[in-house]
């Protein structure tokens, strides 16, 4: 599937960024919440924003346009809440260090927890205004944050992960027999998943971020667990998220944001390198755009992607 999109932060979306959009013919914009610790919280204001009319006019706007609307979210911290923990602790991780924890993610292996889970995701699949039937519900945004119980332990964090989203996925599909889930490639679950094999609709989505952005990625050890990734979940339906335009993470998240300039070399051969793999679908953050971001520099020129893109097609 050749297509390419660009993720941005719900409350940078605007007219300005979708006409953008249509410009340089990128056919998908994704909307992601910020991640990190809160994200649970920027999640629920991605759905509350679903409901208002202002949003809804926006995503409107975008499909009459052309465009597809994706959302792209770390969700666990929001699917399993947190204040569960003092009536169901069982329901969550047990960390390195032996201790029951509700800090990230769940116990892999409880299957109340999981239907529970499944259950929210559901829901949230619902709530996302006008959304295409892939979903990415990943997991929280951390590194080890795997469960080390006794059933747990014997598994990667990439097995953990697999076997959540399997979960997820077939509760999905009885509201959407269409849907598709993504499983994120990030942190420690890089490596492909060994004892959980993946239900037929979830697709790898390849996040290096623990690259040097200003190098291509062909020959950094990142890029060398691809070939793997793409043996355990196919090529046809496999997807790159990349850092190009990531300007929340050149400005090391904070505001205001820094000047960008794109690094054009590395974006050419990096579309170049995914392309000999066998990706179809690549896509990049491009958060810290907003209205801010132009009155300070203005508009961001994101011609470099679309060309990166659009060569060779």
């Amino acid at each position: 599937m050749n297509t390419c999109s660009l993720l941005i932060h719900p409350h940078e979306l605007s007219k300005s960024w979708i006409d953008r959009m249509v410009k340089n013919k990128i056919p998908t914009i994704a909307l992601h919440p910020v991640g990190g610790p809160k994200s649970h919280e920027n999640l629920k204001d991605l759905i509350e924003r679903c409901k208002t009319k202002e949003f809804q006019s926006l995503i409107d706007y975008a499909y009459e346009n052309g465009l597809n609307v994706e959302y792209e979210m770390h969700s666990m911290s929001y699917l399993l809440p947190r204040e569960l923990f003092e009536k169901k602790p069982e329901w969550f991780r047990i960390n390195k260090d032996g201790v029951r924890s509700s800090d990230w993610n769940c116990c892999a292996h409880n299957d109340e927890a999981l239907d529970y889970i499944a259950e929210r995701a559901a829901e949230l699949a619902k709530s996302l205004y006008r959304s295409t039937d892939r979903y990415f519900f990943w997991l929280d945004d951390s590194r080890d944050s795997a469960c080390y119980c006794d059933k747990c332990k014997g598994m990667s964090a990439s097995d953990q992960q697999l076997k959540i989203l399997n979960h997820i996925l077939r509760r999905l599909k009885k509201d959407n027999p269409n849907a598709k889930l993504a499983y994120l490639a990030y942190f420690e679950c890089l490596q492909p998943p060994v004892k959980v094999k993946p239900e037929k609709d979830i697709f790898v989505e390849f996040a290096p971020f623990d690259r040097d952005y200003h190098k291509p990625i062909e020959g950094n050890n990142q890029g060398e667990t691809l070939t793997e990734l793409l043996k355990t979940f196919g090529k046809d339906t496999a997807k790159i998220l990349d850092y190009w335009y990531d300007n929340s993470l050149y400005s090391d998240y904070k505001k205001p944001p820094k000047e960008f300039s794109a690094d054009v070399p590395v974006i050419e051969a990096d579309f170049a390198y995914y392309r000999r793999l066998g990706f179809e679908d690549i896509s990049s953050f491009a958060c810290y755009f907003g209205d801010d971001y132009t009155e300070l520099y203005g508009e961001v020129d994101i011609s470099a992607f679309s060309k990166a893109y659009y060569n060779g097609l």
